[in-house]
């Protein structure tokens, strides 16, 4: 979810949510190969916990091919909104099962709509596909659609308990850092997938009431990218749990 664009676009969220709730605000460029542990080029970088790298796409990279990608986690836009489908999400769900990397799906929050009626379509959309312990989900908040910011934050609350108490997997919260630190505060309880492309990649400082983050989105061009703090295994602990017997 390319920070950038959607905000650029989100600026407009009062006329876009008159004409739909469900305009596609989705990601950047095309993929490109990065080594999962790149060699730290300042000492900064170098000063940063052992990384893993991750990529996130939606529609907006149609051919991204995950067989030929370093990335050892991978999240896919599924829903915006009341009724956005991404058309890729399918593809892209099947192909990081094939390629047994941790995979997420994420849901794009406009808040000027009821929390729980989005949730249900995220989950709808989302629980249409297989699914397997361990699979991460994720709201991008990142749109206010005009709302205060104690809207936006309880909007938050209420989506993200929903989908932990339907599921049992912890949801993860996507935002820029100046975002969270203003509509993110009592979130802390969730993971933090933070964008900040002007701080290396692995040495952001977490926003508002976060002690820490789970996933540094460091850049979009050409493609978003990201490197978490967690191993894979504590990674996989934040999603679904197994399914009972």
């Amino acid at each position: 979810m390319s920070l950038r664009r959607n905000l650029r676009i989100a600026s407009a969220a009062g006329l876009l949510a008159a004409v739909s709730t469900s305009a596609a605000l989705v990601l950047s460029g095309p993929a490109h190969a990065t080594p999962d542990r790149p060699t730290p080029a300042t000492a900064e970088e170098a000063a940063a916990p052992s990384l893993i790298y991750g990529e996130d796409i939606s529609n907006h990279e149609p051919d991204h091919d995950w067989s030929a990608s370093p990335a050892r986690f991978g999240i896919v836009k599924a829903t915006e909104g009341l009724t956005f489908r991404d058309g890729t999400f399918s593809r892209n769900w099947r192909q990081l099962d094939e390629k047994g990397i941790v995979r997420g799906a994420y849901h794009f929050a406009h808040p000027s709509n009821d929390p729980i009626a989005e949730a249900k379509h995220f989950l709808t959309v989302v629980n249409a596909q297989p699914s397997k312990q361990g699979d991460l989900l994720v709201l991008d908040l990142e749109a206010t659609d005009g709302m205060s910011v104690a809207h936006v934050n309880s909007w938050a609350k209420t989506w993200l308990a929903y989908v932990k108490e339907k599921t049992g997997a912890t949801p993860i919260v996507y935002s820029g850092w100046n975002f969270a630190d203003t509509y993110g505060r009592g979130l802390a309880e969730y993971p933090l997938w933070v964008a900040h492309y002007s701080k290396a990649k692995g040495t952001v400082t977490p926003p508002a009431d976060w002690k820490s983050w789970a996933i540094h989105q460091y850049t979009e061009d050409p493609i978003d990218e990201n490197v978490s703090a967690l191993s894979v295994d504590q990674l996989r602990a934040l999603g679904r749990p197994a399914a009972k017997a």
